[in-house]
């Protein structure tokens, strides 16, 4: 009997450690199920987010486009019209201030009919307008054309990053943020690339070819509202909270986390506050700003400006003029010499792009600014003291290529990604557009004046200015802008509000390095 009981033990103790391994077979079947549904969810919405920041990206292709191809269009345009210097600063500046109407308007557009259908406004004005440049027969009606494209471009520049950042996942947004500028330099490039690729043709018809094909990305917005939803905080905005909670669903791989985001989105859009915001008017608001406000909006419009009145649109609209300044004679050698500027410009927005969630905004910015107040001061240099030799022509490419190439790492992407972020959600679209407002017209300045003041005081010495402002650019960085990365929109609002939490996420230059190696 003894026997048998040791058996019969013996046999239980069996079973169940067969049993326990076949349940522990199963929970590890089950688990690795989970983790294969949980990386199919991750890799779906992560392809999912990133067709819409692309379609989304498609008007700022436009503008890119534009400012590339019109530096050699002019040449064209103004050997077929007959135009003098000061229309040829006109057209090419034109758009740039006419811009800033499309961005003011655009804020109170995108908060009444959505950030969806404001960007699909924007791509159809900016047809019209085109198509209106490319049959001109006269310098007032091509002016018409410019005025209507300016407006498109303005309303698409201002509302593409506010609607990525407003998609995107918190982990990802600067990466995400920063496809518009990416876009911009695409289309920078394939403007140098229409550029020469249209000169073999007749003066009175390569331009108007070269113009008329920047119609094309426009055309493919229609074909993007089918794809892209609506913004979520948008929705949240309009009180269409299950509606905002299924963009979020798509957007996001955790569900958890959606929900945790949706009442986050809710408290900021005054939805569930008790204490909710005043109901003052949104200008009103940003014209008599509180604290908090205040620091962001000297942090948003000073960074847009700064953008701007360093020189980087003189350098891009007017790098044939630049070249030739250098030494380049031939029409054509200066167009392949502008295809160089564009492809460097793009190149390096692809690197920023990869690395601003990693290494940060404001290191980004310090390595961008420093590294352009070298170049600048560089090009001037060149173009004062060193002639129109070989050694001139070849220093004056490489500065403008580091320029542009010093911009694109941290001064091009992390101005509009900065700009979509700091501010609070009711004021967002608004105050976004005050920055883009500041951006357009610092351009215009520059584009309509940048020949006239050559002219005075040599290009050369309007580069050595370029450079101090550029040095200016580093010291407003240090004071006025704060690190944003990993943080969420609201968190960042919350930043703000506290002054010592934001003046303590304030990175030092020597913090630099030390962040690079880290990484």
């Amino acid at each position: 009997m003894g026997m048998v009981g040791v058996q019969e033990n013996g046999s239980g103790e069996t079973a169940r450690k067969n049993k326990y391994k076949r349940m522990d077979s199963e929970l590890t079947e089950f688990d690795d199920d989970n983790l294969q549904i949980r990386e199919d969810r991750k890799s779906t919405t992560g392809k999912y987010v990133l067709a819409c920041v692309v379609f989304a990206s498609l008007n700022n292709v436009l503008l890119g486009y534009d400012v590339g191809v019109m530096s050699g269009a002019i040449i064209f345009i103004q050997k077929d019209l007959k135009i003098t210097e000061v229309q040829q600063e006109i057209l090419v500046g034109v758009l740039s201030v006419v811009s800033l109407f499309g961005s003011l308007a655009g804020g109170r557009t995108s908060d009444a009919i959505g950030r969806k259908w404001t960007m699909a406004l924007a791509a159809l004005i900016f047809q019209i307008g085109a198509g209106v440049m490319t049959l001109a027969s006269s310098f007032q009606i091509l002016m018409i054309g410019r005025f209507l494209a300016g407006i498109g471009i303005g309303l698409g520049v201002m509302i593409a990053p506010v609607y990525i950042a407003e998609i995107s996942p918190t982990v990802a947004r600067g990466f995400l943020t920063s496809f518009p500028e990416i876009f911009i330099n695409l289309g920078i490039l394939l403007g140098y690339v229409s550029n020469y690729a249209f000169s073999g043709l007749s003066e009175h018809i390569s331009w108007r070819v070269m113009l008329a094909v920047g119609i094309l990305p426009s055309v493919f917005v229609g074909f993007a509202l089918f794809i892209i939803p609506e913004s979520p905080r948008w929705l949240v905005m309009q009180n269409r909270v299950e509606e905002a909670r299924l963009v979020l669903l798509k957007t996001n791989e955790n569900e958890n986390e959606v929900e945790e985001r949706l009442k986050e989105i809710q408290l900021a859009a005054g939805l569930t506050n008790v204490e909710k915001y005043e109901q003052k008017a949104v200008w009103h608001e940003l014209l008599s700003p509180s604290p908090s406000l205040r620091r962001m909006l000297i942090a948003g419009f000073g960074i847009q400006c700064f953008q701007q009145i360093t020189g980087v649109d003189a350098t891009v609209y007017y790098s044939p003029e630049i070249f030739k300044e250098a030494g380049i004679e031939n029409d054509s050698n200066l167009l392949v010499a502008t295809v160089a500027v564009g492809v460097t410009k793009t190149v390096f927005i692809l690197f920023a792009m990869l690395v601003i969630d990693k290494l940060g905004r404001k290191p980004l910015l310090y390595l961008s600014t420093i590294g352009m107040t070298i170049c600048l001061f560089g090009l001037g240099f060149s173009l004062t003291f060193l002639g129109k030799g070989q050694l001139g022509v070849a220093f004056a490419i490489l500065s403008v290529c580091g320029n542009v190439a010093f911009f694109s790492l941290g001064m091009g992407p992390v101005c509009w990604v900065l700009t979509s972020e700091i501010f609070p959600l009711r004021l967002r679209a608004q105050a976004t557009a005050l920055g883009a407002v500041g951006n357009r017209v610092s351009s215009g300045f520059i584009a309509m004046s940048f020949l006239s003041v050559s002219q005075k005081i040599t290009m050369g010495g309007t580069f050595f200015i370029f450079s101090l402002v550029s040095a200016l650019s580093i010291l407003f960085v240090y004071k006025y802008i704060p690190e944003t990365k990993g943080k969420s929109l609201e968190q960042i609002e919350l930043l703000f509000k506290n002054e010592v939490d934001w003046q303590g996420s304030e990175v030092e230059l020597g913090d630099v390095q030390q962040l690079v190696q880290k990484e």
